[in-house]
């Protein structure tokens, strides 16, 4: 009897000590190092089957985590944190000195004190070694060795004095200005903007020590408050001699054997439509009537790789920038010009080489055939924006029926994604009339109309059309590998904040379900917010719900557009992801050519995405500093707006007139005490109760236009 029993014990562990468990996980999780554990599975393999045991073994985890032995990944799963003492990964410098690191493979961020930063910069690649950690405060670490520095150009403005000069940078990333000794000024003056690389900061010095190697101009001087922003997010602001002089010598005639191994399309109506700045066209439309009711719509796409061989000097350049710039009033391109604005261009009526998607629709909009074709064309017109929506909507103009045609068929085609699910982001740009010197004259909101969404359908429905042609293989077959565009599903815990956010302004939001469900649910929401003043912050809001989209050779649909197969082959011109979707595609089409290294092409992926995203933030900064530069002329002058941001620093509002945002210090929130509720998007005063929130009407006035740091302070207007 005494046996039986003792072994039924032991299997319920009915008798296991605090101490003993403890023993017993700790074994358990170095057993399972690197794996993670769902609570479920613990109770399950050390055999807790008592309520009492599982509550202490949740206890214990608690304890283990509050000593940091292990990490909760999610909601009750476990893993054995392995960081022994010294761990890599990356430092992030905040000019408060609250710097933090990031640790390879992700995990919380753990705070570096200044004096432990060992000089490291924002983005280094460093090592640290932990801290002793103490009870119930966050992990503390400091820098030992810097393994690699993300950048040591920076940009800002000299102050030189007699013996010596400073560069003073506006970016919050380095706490010191950046010495420079006479002899390395490269003729820079006081008031100069330069770009400075640092070459060493000595152990004892308060400050690096650095060279000039571009002056970019006077401060407050429109070029050079450009390129300066351009030279900030590390991108080019000229274009190599070398690589122009190359396109120099690209023949723009098109010799007959050329056209003779390609499709005609030159006596087939055809145009462009673009925005009226536009030079560089890289798509042009055609369209005609086939017998059996069907119409023939040809996109023409400018045949850029025709001319850029892969691997030659302006290919190298091109692949470096990966895209071209768009500033407010500049464009900083990716090809050289000749070959942008002339030689590719599809200017009107100039024979050019097209790479062309050839599709035949019914009236229904239903794709019946579509083939990809190496053509010459020969554009009949250019219309901008404005012409073509003036034809859609008096129905009359040059190629009145073409135009309408292609509307028609357009709608039919936007109507059917968005019954698929795909999502309907209505956004407006902010524009700047600017004159010849670069002022900003008046702000004007850029909409898109029905020429636009026209345009817009048709490129989309031919970047789809390239992706299935590679991608959708027969069962068993594998895609060779092609750079798709890829977008994936919100971040669920986003979606839910997101859900939280609206249900304050009586709205409703489907969070779980197919993902057509929720993203039917969220064009519900944008249908249903349309006029109302609370628009543009629920579009923001919901726009920072979703992921960004990116390229990747692992094709996983685009969630947005509700497309399971997406690339980019519309605009070679300008975005490089485009010249190589080109070139594999003449390449598996025409000789059924061998699959290219997944490697390879996944790494030139991520860096087209990289650029893309560094691309999109100059052009954000180039509209705030214009913003700024617009409303100091407006100081003490008093608006509407909505509070379109809130942080522990303060509120950002946006004017309802001309959407520039600026910021209302908290310190000039001076009747109370205020604190931040994340959660909520609001600041709260302690002793009154007083809530900004986001989305909140509030009338402000111009207090300070600080250009240097693209900034504009509010006060409130009472």
């Amino acid at each position: 009897m005494g046996k039986k029993k003792d072994k039924k014990e032991k299997k319920a562990g009915k008798r296991m000590t605090k101490k003993e468990l403890v023993k017993n996980l700790l074994d358990f999780f170095h057993q399972k190092q690197g794996e993670t554990l769902p609570l479920k599975y613990i109770f399950d393999q050390l055999h807790l089957t008592t309520h009492p045991l599982k509550m202490l073994c949740m206890d214990v985890l608690r304890e283990l985590q509050d000593d940091d032995y292990i990490n909760e990944i999610e909601k009750h799963k476990y893993k054995l944190n392995t960081h022994g003492v010294e761990m890599t990964g990356i430092f992030q410098r905040k000019s408060n000195g609250k710097n933090s690191f990031l640790p390879d493979g992700g995990g919380d961020p753990i705070f570096i004190a200044e004096r432990n930063s060992a000089h490291a910069m924002a983005g280094d690649r460093v090592k640290i070694a932990f801290y002793a950690k103490r009870r119930g405060r966050s992990a503390e670490g400091e820098v030992i060795e810097i393994l690699e520095r993300a950048k040591d150009t920076f940009v800002g403005t000299l102050e030189v004095s007699k013996s010596y000069a400073f560069l003073v940078t506006e970016n919050r990333t380095l706490a010191n200005d950046i010495f420079i000794p006479r002899d390395k000024l490269k003729g820079g003056k006081s008031g100069d903007k330069a770009v400075v690389k640092v070459f060493e900061w000595p152990d004892k010095a308060k400050n690096p020590i650095g060279q000039v190697i571009d002056i970019l101009g006077r401060a407050g001087d429109n070029t050079t408050e450009m390129h300066a922003i351009l030279a900030e997010y590390g991108l080019p602001y000229t274009y190599p001699t070398a690589v122009e002089k190359a396109a120099e010598r690209i023949p723009d005639e098109i010799p007959a054997e050329e056209i003779a191994r390609r499709e005609d399309f030159r006596t087939v109506t055809t145009f462009t439509i673009d925005p009226k700045d536009a030079k560089d066209f890289d798509d042009a439309l055609s369209i005609r009537r086939l017998k059996d009711g069907l119409w023939e719509v040809g996109v023409h796409i400018a045949d850029v790789t025709h001319y850029v061989k892969e691997g030659n000097i302006i290919d190298k350049e091109a692949e470096k920038r990966a895209t071209s710039v768009y500033l407010v009033d500049r464009t900083i391109p990716m090809l050289p010009e000749r070959l942008c604005n002339y030689i590719c261009s599809l200017r009107p009526d100039e024979e050019k080489l097209a790479y062309s998607v050839i599709f035949q629709l019914n009236d229904k909009a239903e794709v019946k055939d579509a083939r990809v074709v190496h053509t010459v064309i020969r554009s009949n017109r250019r219309f901008t924006y404005e012409e073509a929506q003036q034809i859609i909507e008096t129905g009359e103009g040059d190629f009145k029926e073409e135009i309408l045609q292609l509307d028609r068929l357009a709608k039919q085609l936007r109507q059917k994604r968005f019954a698929a699910g795909a999502i309907n982001f209505d956004r407006y740009e902010v524009k700047f009339e600017i004159d010849e010197k670069g002022k900003p004259v008046s702000v004007y909101f850029k909409m898109s109309k029905d020429a636009n969404k026209l345009v817009e359908e048709f490129m989309l429905l031919a970047n789809r059309t390239v992706a299935e042609k590679i991608g959708r293989v027969p069962k068993g077959k594998k895609a060779k590998v092609f750079p798709y565009r890829i977008h994936d599903l919100p971040d669920p815990e986003k979606l839910d904040t997101l859900a939280q956010f609206i249900a304050r302004f009586g709205y409703k939001l489907r969070t779980t379900g197919t993902k057509t469900d929720v993203s039917k649910s969220i064009n519900h929401l944008l249908d249903d917010i349309q006029g109302k003043k609370e628009e543009n912050l629920i579009e923001t809001v919901s726009i920072r719900a979703m992921q960004k989209a990116r390229y990747s050779v692992h094709n996983i649909g685009h969630y947005g557009l509700a497309f399971d197969y997406y690339t980019h082959f519309t605009s070679p011109i300008r975005r490089y992801p485009d010249m190589m979707v080109h070139r594999l595609l003449t390449k598996y089409l025409d000789e059924h050519g061998r699959t290219v290294s997944e490697k390879k092409y996944e790494a030139l992926c991520e860096h087209s995405s990289a650029m893309e995203q560094l691309a999109a933030s100059a052009e954000r900064a180039s509209v705030k500093y214009k913003q700024v530069e617009f409303m100091s002329e407006h100081l003490g002058q008093v608006y509407d707006g909505v509070i379109s941001g809130v942080t522990e620093w303060g509120l950002y509002v946006e004017l309802n007139e001309n959407k520039c945002e600026g910021m209302i210090p908290i310190r000039d929130l001076d009747d109370d005490y205020y604190e931040f509720d994340e959660k909520n998007y609001c600041l709260r005063g302690r002793r009154k109760n007083r809530t900004y929130s986001l989305g909140d009407p509030i009338t402000i006035r111009v207090a300070r236009a600080n250009l240097e740091k693209k900034q504009l302070d509010f006060a409130l207007e009472e």
